[in-house]
């Protein structure tokens, strides 16, 4: 994977404009979500067939990203 842009996609019409894995209905959030309940690549990978393991790696690097970006107001 070259860059998150590749696989992370932001359509009004997808997930309310939710950032998703290439347009489908399957949003960052979700991933970091079962990320975080505990699942595994290889778990999320078997639930989830029309995933790769590129796109949970473009949702991570997306997620850090933004992260990385959050300004803090004082």
């Amino acid at each position: 994977m070259k860059h998150y842009s590749e696989r992370i996609t932001i359509n009004a019409q997808t997930r309310f404009g939710r950032p998703s894995i290439r347009g489908m209905r399957i949003s960052v959030y979700d991933v970091l979500g079962w990320f975080a309940s505990g699942m595994t690549t290889q778990d999320i990978l078997s639930d989830f067939p029309e995933l790769t393991a590129e796109d949970l790696q473009a949702a991570l690097s997306y997620a850090a990203d933004r992260e990385h970006k959050i300004l803090i107001a004082s």
